[in-house]
């Protein structure tokens, strides 16, 4: 498939290699870009949005770790055949009460420990510039008193990817936003004074989650990743108490 040449620059309102690679997927799943078929050059892309090649490796890398793109060296990048995986039966998951949600933080304190310590491990530096970003763009937030709730599932799921598997970053992904228990709470709570304890609170966490990956701290990655779930499920048993 070629780029075209007409389709519009990316616009700068959020991660661009994110965005980039939103796009792209989008064009896997309505079959603009079939099974099988090969991806447009680095060139072509950087040509085709505006964008910069740093911008265009890490799009692709986030859909390879996702197993929607496979790299054959030397050839080029593919769109890979449709297959059953485990992220099939998790898109059935229902969300629905308080229960529910404390059983998926459970799930994801074994989870997204190991997932920490593999990030530890294997991040790259373009991953941890990730992750810096989206922590500047959460605290910058809280200054304001405002949240929003995809950041804090962009900064798992980049944790997820820093892992290079792809089976726990399609989990991740298909389990969605319920692994974010902050959009469950309602307006009371977001406008109250214990929303901004909450979120200053997740944001230290999520500081020491960063500064142990960033160190390559594999067990403090871990401990620090248990210590956040643990108090989030803590602080949403609290929330939902007091405001619910």
């Amino acid at each position: 498939m070629q780029a075209s040449s007409s389709q519009p620059p990316l616009r700068r309102t959020k991660n661009l290699s994110q965005e980039l690679a939103d796009l792209l997927e989008a064009q896997i799943r309505n079959g603009t870009l079939a099974p099988g078929a090969k991806l447009p050059s680095e060139a072509q892309i950087i040509k085709a949005h505006g964008v910069s090649r740093t911008v265009v490796r890490e799009a692709l890398s986030n859909l390879q770790a996702s197993g929607k793109v496979t790299t054959r060296q030397g050839i080029g990048t593919f769109v890979c055949q449709p297959s059953t995986t485990l992220s099939t039966f998790l898109d059935g998951v229902a969300v629905e009460t308080l229960d529910d949600v404390i059983s998926v933080i459970e799930v994801r304190v074994s989870l997204e420990s190991e997932a920490a310590a593999l990030a530890a491990q294997r991040r790259t530096p373009a991953q941890l510039g990730q992750l810096r970003r989206l922590l500047d763009q959460m605290q910058e937030q809280t200054a304001r008193e405002v949240s929003l709730a995809d950041l804090d599932m962009e900064f798992h799921l980049v944790i997820s990817q820093a892992t290079g598997n792809r089976y726990l970053t399609s989990i991740m992904s298909s389990l969605g936003q319920e692994l974010v228990p902050r959009i469950r709470l309602n307006n009371a709570f977001s406008n109250s004074p214990l929303s901004q304890l909450y979120l200053k609170r997740r944001d230290a966490e999520h500081e020491d989650i960063y500064n142990a990956i960033a160190r390559q701290d594999a067990i403090g990655a871990a401990a620090a990743m248990r210590l956040h779930l643990t108090n989030s499920r803590e602080r949403l048993i609290k929330v939902i108490n007091a405001y619910g």
